[in-house]
């Protein structure tokens, strides 16, 4: 089987798409580890949500900065800020509520995250790609 078969099994129609969705794992991975390590020092002396709040923020910045540039490689307009920002708000949402979720089931704050990582990094995937390739 050819790795155009292999890939169209999956949706992906052509290496383009392939590198973005690659492109958007290493950015993504990056802006979660920023996330989450800021996250991680500021637990010790902000509630979670305060210190999700603020890792999301500086998360935020690189992200997008990365996204444009390197992830989408689309030219950064007011347009593209305001809907990044728009699909992020809505990924940030997200994270509270399960982040207080899961805090709320007893998870250690410390670990709280991890689910909820899983949960909205794909959501904010489609998001993301939906507002900055949108022409």
């Amino acid at each position: 089987m050819q790795t155009k078969d292999i890939l169209s099994r999956f949706g992906v129609k052509d290496s383009e798409k392939l590198g973005e969705i690659v492109r958007f794992g290493i950015v993504g991975t990056a802006a979660t580890a920023i996330q989450y390590g800021v996250y991680l020092l500021l637990i010790r002396w902000l509630p979670p949500t305060f210190a999700n709040t603020i890792g999301y923020l500086v998360s935020l910045t690189f992200n997008y900065i990365a996204s444009t540039h390197y992830t989408f490689r689309v030219k950064s307009t007011a347009r593209r800020g305001a809907g990044f920002v728009l699909s992020h708000v809505v990924n940030y949402l997200l994270q509270t509520v399960f982040l207080n979720l899961f805090l709320w089931l007893g998870l250690e704050k410390q670990w709280a995250m991890i689910p909820v990582f899983c949960i909205c990094v794909p959501i904010n995937f489609i998001l993301v790609r939906f507002f900055l390739k949108k022409k």
